[in-house]
C-alpha cells in the first residue's frame, strides 16, 4: 500500500489543475484499493450543500449535478463529524439519503473521510463496494492520508477562485481572498498588476575581464538608483509631509552604507560581473533581514530586496514600461515595494494587495501614512489573473473581494464612505489628552527603529518612546558601530522627543538575529543566545553601547534603558553593575547627567514568576507580548501552520499580564505594555482595565486607542476584566470586547464602516 500512496501522491502533485488532480486521485484510489466506487465532494458553502466534482463507478454524467445538501446524507455526517466513517451497510443507516442518478442503489460498503485544511472542511473523500462490508484500518489510513494530500490543492484553488468556477457557471467568477490587516481601510478599485522586471536570483555568474571598469559600472547604477528614489519623494512631497518622505531617504542612505555597496565591489574585485555581485550581495542581505524574530525588522527584507531590482533594472535595462494607471487603481503583486506606491500619478492608488509583507512592511507605513488601505499576505494570490478586475481591499480584516456583487459593491461604498468621516473624527483626537472619563492618565507612546518613524510618531500625538530598537544600526553595518557613530544615532532621537521619555532596549541582537560580521548559527534561535544573553557574555559590546547611551542623554535627561529576554534576576544582577560601571566611566569623562532609569521586558515566562524579585531591582517594566504569546502558547508565529493558534488574548496571556502588573504594582514600578497588543483597540480596553501604566505602538493605532481610552472610564474597563476572567475560549474574549466598543460607538475601529 506504501508503494501506490507514493505513487498516488506523485501524480496528484503533477495535475495541472483541480480538476484533473479529482480525477486522478479517483482513478487511483479506485484501482489500489480495489473498491467499486471512488468520489470526491466538495463543499459549496454560498449553497449549502456538496456537490459530487469526481467519481469512478458512479455514472459520469452525475458529476457537478448531484448534491448532497448540508444536515443530508452521509458525506454530510462524515463533514459534521469531522472524522471517518466507516459503515458496512450503508442504507441501513438513518442518515443515508438515496441519488438515483449516480446509481448508487447497488453498493452498500461505506468509508468516507473529511478532506479538513485549517480546521475548515473543503469536502469529503469516499469509497464504497457493492456487497456489505467494513473497510479495515489500513483502508482507513490510507484513505485518510490522501484526502490530506488532496486538502492543500482544493485550498489552493479554493483562494485562486478555481473552484468556484468548477462548481458554477453563474458566479463564478466572483470570490474572495484572505490576507493580514497592512492598513485599515477599504478600497474600491481596478487592480493593475505589478510584475518584477527580473529575478535576481537567476542571474548567473560571469567572469570579468575589466574589474575597474566592472566597479565603475555598479556604483553607476547606485547613483542612477539613488537619484530615481530622490525623484520618486519629490513626485509625494505634494501629498505628504517631508518628515514621511524620510523612508525613501532610509533607502538611499542604505545604498550608501558600506554594507551593501562595499561588499558587492569586494565580490566585483574577487572576479564576479556587477549582476552575479549585486545578486550575492541582496541574498545575504535579504537573508539577516528575514532571519530574525522582531516582526519590524523581518520586514525591512523587502527594501532591501527592492534595491536589488532596481540596482538591477539600471545595471541591464530590461525592465517593463509603466502601465498607465486606472483612475481609482489598487496596486496588486507578489511584493509590493513602497517606492512602486510613488510610481503612480498622484490621486490614482486607492489600495494595495501584497502576496507578501506584514502590517510592519514600509509599503504598509507608507500606506498608513496615505490613508490607503492594504492587504497583505494574501495566500495563494492569483495575481496573473487579476489584471484590470474590479477589486474591493478590505483592511481591517484582511479580504479582498475579486469581482464583488453588486450588493456587496454597494455595502462597501457606503463603509467607504463612512470611512472618510472616522478618519477626520480620529485626526481631532491628536492634541488631545489619553485620558478616561474618570480622570486616569494612560500616556501612549510609540515604537519606533528608524528615523522614518520619528515624525508621523510625533504628528499622532506620541507622549514619547515607549520601544526604540537600537539594534538597527547594527544590523545596517558591516561591522560593529563605535560609541560616537552610536552617540550621534541616539542623540538624534532623544532630541526629537525631549523632553518626552525615550525608553532605549539595548542591543537585542544573537540568535536568529545573527550580524553578517558576528555570525551565530543555532538548532533552536528563539531559545538561544540573543538579547541579554549576548550583552552579558560580551561586557565590551554591552558598554559601548551604554556609554554612547548616557553621553547622547546628556543635557537632555529623557533616556531610559530597556534590557530584552531577561529570563532571572541573576541576569539583571549583572546588567545593572555593568550599566553603573559605564556611568562612572562617562562621569569621570566629564559628563553631566544621572543615572538614567532601568527596566525590564517581560517576554519570558520565568519572568512572570520572578516579577516580584525583577520589580524590586529595577525602575519599571515593559511586556513584550508578542514573544511573552509566543512563548506562553508554544506558538511560533512565524508559523502559518499554527499562526492561527497565536492570540494575545488567550486567558493564559490575560492571567500572566494580569501577575505581571499586581506584582509590580506591589512594589510602585509602573508596567508598560509595547507589544502590538498594546495597539488592538480592543485588547486596549483590557489593558485599561488592568491597570497597565502606560501603552507603546506604532504611530498609526496611536489615535485609534486614544479615542477608546478616552470612552471608557477605567472603572467599566476593570467590570469588563472581571466578567472576561470567566471566558476559557480568546475568540469569545474578543467578540465581547468588540461588541462593547460596539456599544459604545467605536465599532469602526474594529471593522469596516463608522
Amino acid at each position: 500500500m506504501l508503494d501506490a500512496l507514493r505513487r498516488i501522491i506523485l501524480k496528484v502533485n503533477a495535475a495541472p489543475n483541480l480538476q484533473e488532480a479529482l480525477r486522478v486521485i479517483v482513478t487511483q484510489i479506485k484501482a489500489a484499493m480495489g473498491v467499486d466506487v471512488c468520489s470526491v465532494y466538495l463543499a459549496d458553502p454560498e449553497r449549502e450543500q456538496y456537490v459530487l466534482m469526481a467519481t469512478e463507478g458512479y455514472r459520469q454524467h452525475a458529476v457537478r449535478r448531484v448534491t448532497l445538501a448540508f444536515g443530508k446524507g452521509l458525506v454530510s455526517q462524515v463533514a459534521q463529524r469531522e472524522e471517518p466513517m466507516n459503515l458496512e451497510d450503508a442504507a441501513s443507516h438513518p442518515r443515508y439519503a438515496l441519488a438515483l442518478e449516480t446509481g448508487e442503489d447497488v453498493y452498500r460498503g461505506f468509508l468516507g473521510v473529511p478532506i479538513i485544511q485549517h480546521r475548515r472542511v473543503l469536502g469529503v473523500l469516499v469509497i464504497r463496494k457493492r456487497e456489505a462490508c467494513k473497510f479495515s484500518d489500513d483502508d482507513e489510513t490510507f484513505l485518510v492520508t490522501l484526502a490530506a494530500q488532496l486538502s492543500g490543492a482544493i485550498s489552493h484553488a479554493d483562494a485562486s477562485g478555481e473552484i468556484n468556477e468548477l462548481l458554477q457557471d453563474r458566479g463564478s467568477e466572483r470570490y474572495n481572498l484572505k490576507g493580514l490587516p497592512g492598513a485599515p481601510g477599504v478600497a474600491l478599485g481596478r487592480a493593475r498588476v505589478l510584475y518584477p522586471p527580473a529575478d535576481l536570483k537567476s542571474i548567473p555568474d560571469r567572469e570579468v575581464q575589466d574589474v575597474e571598469a566592472e566597479v565603475k559600472r555598479f556604483r553607476a547604477a547606485v547613483l542612477a538608483v539613488q537619484d530615481e528614489l530622490r525623484s520618486l519623494s519629490a513626485s509625494l512631497a505634494s501629498q505628504l509631509p517631508r518628515e514621511d518622505l524620510a523612508l525613501f531617504d532610509a533607502l538611499v542612505l542604505m545604498l550608501g552604507s558600506d554594507s551593501l555597496v562595499n561588499n558587492a565591489v569586494t565580490r566585483i574585485r574577487v572576479g564576479n560581473w556587477a549582476q552575479g555581485a549585486l545578486r550575492d550581495t541582496i541574498i545575504e542581505h535579504v537573508a539577516l533581514f528575514e532571519n530574525v524574530d522582531d516582526a519590524y525588522m523581518r520586514e525591512r527584507a523587502s527594501d532591501v530586496r527592492d534595491l536589488g531590482q532596481r540596482l538591477l533594472t539600471q545595471l541591464q535595462p530590461q525592465g517593463l514600461e509603466p502601465e498607465t494607471a486606472y483612475p481609482r487603481t489598487i496596486l496588486v503583486g507578489e511584493e509590493i515595494s513602497a517606492g512602486q506606491l510613488a510610481e503612480l500619478p498622484s490621486g490614482a492608488l486607492v489600495g494595495v494587495v501584497s502576496a507578501r509583507g506584514s502590517s510592519t512592511s514600509h509599503v504598509a507605513i507608507l500606506a498608513r501614512a496615505l490613508g490607503i488601505p492594504a492587504v497583505m499576505g494574501v495566500e495563494d494570490l492569483p495575481v496573473g489573473r487579476l489584471e484590470g478586475q474590479e477589486l474591493i481591499a478590505d483592511g481591517y480584516w484582511g479580504r479582498v473581494f475579486v469581482r464583488p456583487s453588486p450588493t456587496v459593491r454597494e455595502e462597501f461604498q457606503r463603509l467607504e464612505a463612512e470611512e472618510a468621516e472616522l478618519t477626520a473624527d480620529l485626526h481631532t483626537q491628536v492634541d488631545l489628552p489619553a485620558q478616561t472619563p474618570d480622570g486616569v492618565r494612560v500616556p501612549l507612546l510609540a515604537n519606533t527603529g528608524l528615523r522614518a518613524d520619528i515624525a508621523p510618531s510625533l504628528r499622532s500625538g506620541a507622549e514619547g518612546v515607549g520601544l526604540y530598537r537600537t539594534e538597527v544600526p547594527f544590523m545596517i553595518r558591516d561591522r560593529f558601530p563605535g560609541e560616537e557613530e552610536q552617540r550621534r544615532i541616539y542623540r538624534h532621537v532623544l532630541e526629537a522627543f525631549a523632553p518626552r521619555p525615550v525608553i532605549l532596549r539595548t542591543l537585542d541582537v544573537g540568535g536568529d538575529k545573527a550580524l553578517p560580521y558576528f555570525p551565530i548559527q543555532e538548532d533552536n534561535p528563539f531559545l538561544g543566545w540573543r538579547g541579554i544573553r549576548i550583552s552579558l557574555d560580551h561586557p565590551e559590546i554591552f558598554l559601548t553601547q551604554l556609554r554612547a547611551i548616557m553621553k547622547a542623554s546628556a543635557g537632555l535627561w529623557n533616556a531610559k534603558l530597556l534590557l530584552p529576554m531577561i529570563s532571572g534576576v541573576a541576569e539583571v544582577d549583572v546588567a545593572l553593575g555593568l550599566i553603573r560601571r559605564a556611568f562612572n566611566e562617562v562621569v569621570e569623562e566629564g559628563a553631566e547627567l544621572d543615572m538614567p532609569e532601568v527596566g525590564v521586558m517581560i517576554e519570558v515566562p520565568s519572568a512572570v514568576y520572578q516579577v516580584e524579585a525583577l520589580a524590586r531591582r529595577v525602575d519599571f517594566l515593559s511586556v513584550g507580548t508578542n514573544d511573552l504569546t509566543q512563548y506562553l502558547l508554544a506558538v511560533d508565529r512565524n508559523n502559518a501552520r499554527v499562526a492561527p493558534l497565536f492570540d494575545t488574548l488567550h486567558p493564559a496571556v490575560i492571567g500572566a499580564l494580569r501577575q505581571v502588573v499586581e506584582g509590580a504594582h506591589r512594589h510602585g514600578k509602573p508596567v508598560s505594555v509595547c507589544g502590538e497588543m498594546a495597539g488592538d483597540p480592543a485588547a486596549a480596553l483590557l489593558l485599561l482595565g488592568l491597570g497597565v501604566d502606560s501603552l507603546s505602538m506604532s504611530a498609526a493605532s496611536l489615535p485609534r486607542v486614544k479615542w477608546v481610552i478616552r470612552s471608557f472610564t477605567q472603572a467599566r474597563a476593570r467590570a469588563l476584566l472581571e466578567e472576561l476572567s470567566g471566558y476559557e475560549d480568546p475568540l469569545a474574549i474578543r467578540a465581547r470586547l468588540n461588541d462593547e466598543l460596539e456599544q459604545a460607538g467605536l465599532g469602526g475601529l474594529v471593522r469596516p464602516g463608522k
